[in-house]
């Protein structure tokens, strides 16, 4: 990096924030983020604290010729909130979080996590769709979508954005609504990270209060069943229920089902709704009971810490049939980590009824998702496990709809941008090249599901 000690020192002044790099104290904790398989080293790590600090990071970037990434909550399974030699514009300190409690509607920092928007808001009984794992940080997991317990019910979390305050490739602040900016407020309702570095977030609310959730725990014996019985559930199901099924390994180290469920309306309706699920079986573990919808946010959390290896694959089913149900479990059978999770995720709901043009988020008619995320500790079993994987997902590719959820991509270095390609049908991503084209021509913002213009 030649920038000289002056350079760097009159860049440091103007920011409101700091810089650490790779001398400084604190250096290493810095690029910590949530998958420990990435270990890069950037040149600069600029703490900002506001969009001016932004503004100034991606100028001094583009005049320096320096690779650039963004980083939100950290916790994206590709890694690509970090660089190596280059300059991280870490959004952590824009924790801002304003409730307003009359209009419904919330404005949110870049640097916020699920986990602090949703205290915040149920604070006033209110919530909208956000991610199951309270570390994952709002901006990457809502500009690529925004999967949750709410989105059959409410949408996807982008569904739910009034606007965003972005960050231009040529260092423009921006707001961008229905009303300004039209075409990026499309783009970013889907194309992730693409055209700018998101900075604040208006999202509209919806009353939520206790809710019914929790886990039900079937042996592994059972599995096939298990799955089929959640295939016939959830086709019936109401948009108040979302259901989760996954194939995993208890606390004692023994293969099990788990169906993890989650009612968003009045708990004694939910009883009823729910009263086949916990009736089936019947379950070896009933954890399903009424709780705050904080608490079911969390319910996921202590399968998916910090720290820990991660390599997923991760694609839309057609259809969850009966071979590749058989499929899914035998593969399990030999699982070489206890920490894996096979996850099924059915969609549907409101998700579908969003215009299928109206965001840039692809496949809304997708039924079934199917997540392998495999977790281990030890780098000497890299190997192993992220073979298994692709073999899994190698497998399931015949049962496979072509399609996939950007956020769940990693470095997908064997397919490359095709992979990225399909998450969006071939209309919308050419209009996503259209606009990267218009507001980043250089491609300066690369660090993610790359649309190449």
């Amino acid at each position: 990096m030649s920038i000289s000690g002056q350079e760097l020192a009159e860049f440091a002044n103007q920011l409101h924030g700091g810089v650490v790099r790779p001398e400084d104290e604190g250096y290493d904790d810095a690029r910590k983020i949530w998958n420990a398989m990435i270990d890069r080293r950037p040149a600069l790590i600029v703490r900002c604290r506001d969009a001016e600090d932004v503004t100034r990071s991606i100028a001094f970037a583009r005049n320096h010729g320096l690779p650039l990434a963004v980083r939100g909550g950290g916790h994206n399974v590709s890694g690509n909130a970090l660089c190596d030699d280059g300059l991280v514009i870490d959004l952590s300190p824009m924790k801002e979080v304003r409730i307003d409690t009359e209009r419904r509607t919330a404005v949110v920092g870049g640097g916020v996590t699920w986990g602090e928007f949703d205290k915040a808001a149920q604070a006033s009984g209110l919530a909208t769709t956000g991610g199951v794992v309270p570390a994952t940080g709002v901006a990457g997991l809502t500009l690529g979508g925004g999967f949750g317990f709410l989105a059959r019910k409410h949408g996807l979390a982008c569904d739910n954005l009034l606007g965003v305050e972005l960050v231009t490739a040529d260092g423009r602040l921006v707001h961008v609504s229905d009303r300004e900016n039209p075409d990026l407020f499309w783009g970013v309702r889907g194309g992730g990270g693409n055209f700018g570095v998101a900075t604040s977030f208006e999202f509209k609310l919806h009353p939520v209060g206790p809710i019914l959730g929790g886990v039900a725990v079937h042996p592994f014996d059972r599995a096939r069943d298990a799955l089929r019985f959640y295939r016939k559930f959830v086709e019936g199901a109401p948009d108040e229920v979302t259901l989760f099924a996954a194939l995993g390994t208890s606390p004692d180290g023994a293969p099990v089902t788990l169906l993890v469920a989650g009612y968003i309306g009045p708990a004694e309706e939910g009883e009823r709704i729910l009263r086949p699920l916990r009736e089936f079986g019947p379950p070896i573990v009933d954890d399903i009971k009424r709780m705050s919808y904080v608490d079911l946010q969390g319910i996921l959390a202590p399968s998916y810490p910090p720290g820990v290896r991660n390599y997923w694959k991760s694609g839309f089913l057609a259809d969850l049939s009966e071979e590749a149900i058989d499929t899914l479990v035998r593969h399990f059978e030999r699982v070489p980590s206890k920490r894996t999770a096979v996850v099924l995720e059915y969609l549907g709901g409101a998700v579908s009824r969003v215009g299928e043009r109206d965001t840039a988020f692809g496949h809304r008619d997708a039924r079934f998702d199917l997540i392998i995320t495999s977790l281990w500790s030890d780098p000497a079993e890299d190997e192993v496990n992220i073979a298994w994987t692709r073999e899994l997902w190698k497998a399931m590719e015949p049962f496979a709809s072509g399609g996939v959820y950007v956020n769940y991509l990693g470095e997908e270095r064997e397919e490359g941008a095709e992979r990225v390609r399909a998450a969006y049908d071939p209309e919308k991503y050419e209009r996503l090249v259209a606009l990267k084209r218009k507001y980043d021509p250089q491609n300066l913002f690369r660090m993610n599901q790359n649309i190449r213009p």
